[in-house]
């Protein structure tokens, strides 16, 4: 079959901004009236999406689906590792989980994989004028080559032209891009297209003299140099990122501005997934999300939010160790006793606040784990996972204002169920815990405890994407405002197109686009 032009974004090293800038060019080709889709073959990330037929895939495609218009497909990431631990993770393909491989396993599994990548790419690609592919990591990485299905072996078989791109913040971006090129075959270098630099600060016309020695050394061209874009509000391909914006620690001074400064703390689990639930929350003014990870950065929060896991047993021992687990139960009995403040918690966040964990099946990390105690409930993984895009209501405890819908999708193996709590195990009684969310066929999605006043003190929630829901997010922050006796503050639209706009403006300021488009054959 024949392939439409493509164009490959690789990079000199993970974090380079890979994802980000294949974003920018879907956005700039779809608004040259192109047909265009984005494609990565391999995804390692915690951060996931379920399209609307229940299949889960990676959050940067998602992204780029949305910059080029379209819905995301499973097609457009067709391999995605969740990992579990250091040496191992939950593979998915097309969407379904085909199951949790460590390192040598999914090795031998790999020709698998290639052939799904295969017949996805050219399935997605016959409707396309173009394609933009992104790769992983570098292509330079020589003790993974030999396996490679998401860099130069992929942009051969899609014949791509590669943008080679090296992060100059970070430093050593010249020696970097030598360097790559220097450990690639004499094929794979005739693939490469041009440099680009990427988050750069200060005066571009300061490079001049590197740029041209190193265009001499390899013959390949710039073709450009791309600014540092600060507070771009756009999710982050997976949790290392969002945890490199947090802040740290105890903030300086008390609250600030003209509206106070809503503190919420986020526990900082080792497997924390799905981040992208509080990019929303971060993006609000008069909000400060705070990254915690000892108990004496805790500091005097308003809410406490557990986020999602992919290996909850293992990210609950952690709350314990480092003291962080005394630190939420305490706050949720301030919360109950005082009558303000929230915890939460998400998915995992949701387990790891209930009675019990139980993995019988070594999903995670087997057995069974006690949970923190705060809610009268059990949980066991079992092995279907379940993938649904799911559209409900939220209880008027949560926000104090009347019932709200909401909408968001569901990722996980747990099966939990309010259970009765044992005489002197501290835990609530099934009469104190309500249903605070339930989907559209009343199956409930999340539980809470109230305090005297009938407001939840203590919940969580099976949905992922609640708060990007503006009126429920809006309502809940103004809630715990009020309590805390701060004013109102104004209230953000959580939208991802002027944001995608601002960065392909930026990139198409950067870029020499009729070159690349020259080298493409569009030009």
């Amino acid at each position: 079959m024949t392939l439409p032009p493509a164009l490959m974004v690789q990079g000199t090293c993970s974090n380079a901004g890979k994802s980000l800038l294949a974003a920018a060019l879907c956005r700039l080709l779809a608004r040259r009236g192109l047909r265009v889709a984005p494609f990565k073959a391999q995804n390692m990330a915690l951060n996931s999406f379920v399209t609307s037929d229940g299949k889960e895939m990676g959050r940067a495609q998602v992204l780029q689906a949305a910059a080029c218009g379209l819905a995301p497909d499973v097609r457009m990431n067709p391999v995605l590792l969740k990992p579990t631990s250091n040496t191992g993770s939950q593979v998915i393909v097309l969407g379904e989980p085909v199951g949790q491989m460590r390192v040598a396993e999914y090795l031998r599994y790999k020709p698998t994989a290639w052939k799904a990548v295969r017949r996805a790419y050219n399935s997605l690609a016959a409707g396309m004028d173009v394609m933009v592919l992104e790769g992983a990591g570098s292509p330079a990485e020589i003790n993974l080559k030999a396996h490679d299905i998401v860099n130069m072996r992929m942009a051969r078989h899609a014949g791509a032209l590669v943008a080679l791109v090296a992060d100059i913040d970070r430093g050593g971006a010249f020696a970097a891009l030598a360097g790559t090129m220097a450990l690639l075959t004499r094929a794979e270098r005739s693939r490469v297209g041009g440099f680009i630099l990427n988050k750069f600060r200060g005066d571009a016309s300061l490079l001049d003299p590197a740029l041209s020695m190193l265009q001499r050394r390899t013959g390949k061209p710039f073709w450009g140099v791309v600014p540092m874009l600060e507070n771009l509000r756009l999710p982050e391909e997976d949790s290392v990122s969002f945890k490199q914006g947090l802040t740290p620690g105890l903030y300086a001074g008390a609250a600030q501005g003209e509206y106070g400064l809503l503190d919420i703390v986020v526990p900082d689990l080792p497997h924390l997934s799905n981040a992208t639930d509080l990019d929303a929350l971060r993006d609000e003014p008069g909000v400060r999300l705070r990254i915690v990870r000892s108990a004496e950065h805790w500091g005097e929060p308003h809410a406490v939010i557990l986020p999602g896991s992919r290996n909850t047993v293992d990210d609950l021992r952690f709350l314990l160790r480092s003291g962080l687990a005394d630190c939420v139960r305490g706050f949720a009995d301030r919360c109950q006793q005082q009558g303000r403040g929230a915890v939460v918690g998400i998915c995992g966040g949701l387990q790891m606040l209930g009675a019990e964990i139980s993995d019988p099946l070594g999903l995670e990390e087997g057995g069974c784990e006690p949970g923190l105690g705060l809610l009268p409930l059990c949980t066991k993984l079992l092995a279907a996972k379940r993938l649904r895009r799911t559209c409900g209501w939220v209880h008027p405890c949560l926000t104090g204002v009347e019932r709200q819908s909401v909408c968001g999708y569901e990722i996980h193996h747990g099966q939990t169920a309010v259970v009765s709590a044992v005489e002197g195990s501290g835990l609530p009684s099934q009469a104190q815990v309500r249903v605070v969310m339930a989907d559209s066929e009343e199956q409930p999605l999340g539980w809470g405890t109230c305090d005297a006043q009938g407001r939840a003190r203590v919940w969580g929630s099976y949905l992922h994407g609640l708060f990007d829901v503006d009126n429920f997010r809006h309502a809940f922050l103004q809630s715990l405002r009020s309590e805390a006796g701060l004013p109102p503050a104004p209230l953000a639209t959580y939208c991802l197109g002027p944001e995608l706009d601002r960065l392909a403006d930026a990139v198409e300021d950067a870029l020499d686009m009729p070159a690349i488009l020259g080298q493409l054959g569009m030009a």
